[in-house]
């Protein structure tokens, strides 16, 4: 009987002491990431950033980005900055930074379309907080005064409808938040889009690195990507989602 009780309890225990455990591993990483950039040593920095990077934080792959570009590699560098500003879209630095590596390596920024722009505001999280927090608000300030048995007051009406606005406004950005988890950089330096998604397959063209493409469909260790002017299949490899 006791063993029962006290099992849960030790489990509970042991899972708050694996996360203290983990996140003082992923600080440590972080700060030995640091020095290593600090230093120079901008491989090293880089590994540990991306180790450091799991469960991802949007300081950590600014870190990362900043790391990579140093490397020579813009591919991860802007899907490392991409991944931050997807994380937290207030981050002003990696947004500078995605700008002048596409200037540098003349890339085109992804086309978005009005209400994938519009999920770029917040943080992807934070609209279904705003949806339910605006659509709550509103039911209980049309339902509560009745069941309570209060006077319907102006103010109320006029809140409940702002915030049922403000719910039916968050719902275009459900979308475009579902579309833009579909882009991903190409990773390598001219990464061949093919035909068929096979490895003999004919070559249509080559993407450069850095080059920002859609996620249509998948096939074994293939892919399929839509980019501004062409259309193809390529590695899995060779691609990483901006979403995390």
């Amino acid at each position: 009987m006791w063993a029962v009780l006290i099992a849960p309890k030790l489990l509970i225990v042991f899972a708050a002491l694996q996360c203290r455990a983990d996140a003082a591993t992923t600080s440590d990483l972080f700060h030995r990431g640091s020095d290593e950039y600090a230093a120079g040593n901008y491989q090293s920095a880089a590994e540990l950033f991306r180790a450091a990077s799991s469960p991802p934080a949007a300081g950590t792959l600014y870190n990362l980005g900043d790391a990579e570009w140093r490397c020579d590699r813009p591919g991860p560098a802007i899907l490392a900055w991409e991944q931050a500003q997807w994380l937290n879209p207030f981050n002003r630095n990696a947004a500078a930074n995605l700008r002048y590596a596409r200037r540098v390596r003349q890339l085109d920024a992804p086309e978005l379309a009005w209400y994938e722009i519009c999920s770029t505001w917040l943080p992807v999280n934070w609209w279904a907080w705003l949806a339910c927090a605006s659509l709550w608000l509103a039911v209980a300030l049309v339902m509560l005064p009745g069941i309570l048995g209060w006077r319907k007051n102006g103010w109320q009406q006029g809140l409940a409808a702002a915030s049922f606005a403000v719910f039916l406004l968050t719902i275009p950005t459900f979308a475009g938040v579902h579309t833009r988890s579909k882009l991903g950089i190409i990773l390598p330096k001219n990464a061949p889009l093919r035909l068929t998604p096979t490895a003999d397959a004919q070559e249509l063209t080559r993407l450069a690195e850095g080059e920002a493409v859609r996620l249509e469909r998948t096939r074994g260790a293939y892919i399929f990507v839509r980019t501004g002017n062409a259309a193809g299949w390529i590695e899995r490899s060779q691609f990483g989602l901006i979403s995390q």
